[in-house]
């Protein structure tokens, strides 16, 4: 399995992450994709990354909730350098979030821009984190159509027009925890949505899989969402994890 997005570095692992990623390899979970938040973070990201250089794979960018008045412009300098000197399995994670805050509106979209222009230029792929705000995002991908453009809706949790819609310009969706709790409601179609399309996340610590649901999530968890998926598509759990895996080694570039 993998992984698609887990917060590994965040500080409500540092009394046990050890344990923890080991508890994960013991899941059978072989590979991590790291998202990015901002620069208050992205040094504890690849740090952990240079300490597992088989298992944990970096993104890099701008969270929409740290893009600030005072600061985004600043931030997205220090995403564009880290961009210059290596390369990264993604740009991200990256997007729109009014859930929190709907006055920085304006310069999440200047931004979530910005950032996809150089997932272009470098023929990478991105990683969207959209919470009440699909049609913003969606209005920002139809002017930013490239024939590059693909990469992730990360933890999706939007209907089924929305996922054909994400599809269709060229996206897959991370299926994560919200695919096991009773008002998430993307179990209801996503059998409707082909198999190809779909990759596993955990989003560690955040949303974790019933029934850990409201504690902290961790990556072994994934191994929860994949049984949801089972029951979903009636294939075998080794069918789910096949396909799956094959789709993230794909997306993100990874031999």
């Amino acid at each position: 399995m993998i992984d698609t997005h887990t917060h590994l570095y965040s500080e409500q692992f540092d009394d046990d992450r050890t344990e923890m990623i080991q508890r994960a390899l013991d899941k059978g979970v072989e590979k991590f994709m790291l998202p990015a938040i901002d620069s208050e973070t992205h040094e504890k990201m690849l740090t952990l990354e240079a300490d597992y250089p088989n298992q944990m794979f970096a993104m890099m960018g701008l969270h929409p909730c740290s893009v600030q008045p005072e600061s985004w412009e600043k931030e997205l300098e220090i995403v564009k350098n880290y961009i210059d000197q290596r390369d990264y399995v993604a740009i991200g994670e990256i997007g729109i979030d009014l859930y929190w805050d709907k006055s920085t509106l304006d310069i999440q979209v200047k931004a979530f821009e910005q950032q996809i222009d150089c997932a272009i230029e470098k023929d990478w792929p991105i990683v969207i984190h959209t919470r009440e705000s699909f049609d913003e995002t969606f209005e920002v991908l139809d002017r930013k159509k490239h024939p590059k453009l693909r990469g992730i809706f990360h933890c999706f949790s939007g209907d089924l027009d929305q996922a054909k819609r994400a599809i269709d310009l060229g996206f897959i969706l991370g299926i994560g925890g919200v695919v096991t709790f009773k008002n998430g409601k993307i179990d209801q179609f996503l059998n409707e949505i082909p198999l190809d399309k779909i990759v596993l996340e955990t989003d560690s610590p955040y949303l974790a899989p019933v029934p850990h649901r409201g504690k902290r999530n961790e990556s072994s968890y994934v191994e929860l969402v994949a049984g949801k998926l089972v029951d979903i598509y009636g294939l075998s759990f080794k069918e789910i994890n096949k396909a799956t895996t094959e789709n993230a080694l794909k997306i993100f570039g990874i031999k």
